[in-house]
Order: structure tokens, then C-alpha cells, then sequence
């Protein structure tokens, strides 16, 4: 540690919801191919991941916006929404979800 910042906060969680807001901003586009299944694997384990920092954080209130994200996105057991253009409007809802909480979540260490 240094001297200068003795404690100095460390976003766990932003590297894991960068990544999951880029999948979502490519997913939003791509909702109706074949290869959206890709897409909604990697959102609904980054979604888990997020849940398991932010529980290791003791921040565990974080988790009730990322548990919905790691359900719809779900693909062994998708829950299809009818309305593409919806479906891809809740993409940028998920990603907004993500900055937040990425940015949001930090821990000091001791």
C-alpha cells in the first residue's frame, strides 16, 4: 500500500460489468439471429459473477438488480419475451444496471 493512499478503494465488480455492458450493446442489435444464444450465455454468467462479488463486497442489496438480469437472460430456461423491440430496450436497461453497480461497488481495503 502506499503511503499516499492508505486506503484506497478497489471497484471489484467494474471489470466484470464492462464487459457484460458490451455483450448487451451488441446483443441489443442482434436479437433475432441465431446467435443471440451466445449473447445470453455471457450475460447470464457475468450477471452471476456480478452476484458473487458483490456478495464477497458485503453488498449484498446490489444483487436484486443483477438476479433479474441472470433470469431473463437465462438460456437453458429462457423466458422469451414476444416483443423484439422490447426484448432489445431491456438491454440498455441491464447495461444501465451494470455502470451502476460497477461504479457503484467498492471495497477499501484494510
Amino acid at each position: 500500500m502506499s503511503a499516499t493512499y492508505p486506503n484506497r478503494p478497489r471497484r471489484v465488480v467494474l471489470p466484470a460489468a464492462v464487459l457484460a455492458v458490451l455483450v448487451l450493446l451488441v446483443g441489443a442489435g442482434i436479437v433475432e439471429t441465431e446467435i443471440f444464444t451466445v449473447v445470453r450465455y455471457v450475460v447470464s454468467i457475468l450477471a452471476l459473477i456480478c452476484v458473487v462479488l458483490v456478495v464477497q463486497a458485503r453488498q449484498w442489496w446490489w444483487a436484486i438488480g443483477l438476479v433479474p438480469i441472470a433470469i431473463l437472460w437465462n438460456p437453458v430456461f429462457p423466458i422469451e419475451v414476444a416483443d423484439t423491440q422490447l426484448f432489445a430496450g431491456l438491454h440498455y436497461i441491464a447495461a444501465l444496471v451494470f455502470i451502476v453497480i460497477g461504479v457503484a461497488v467498492r471495497v477499501t481495503d484494510s
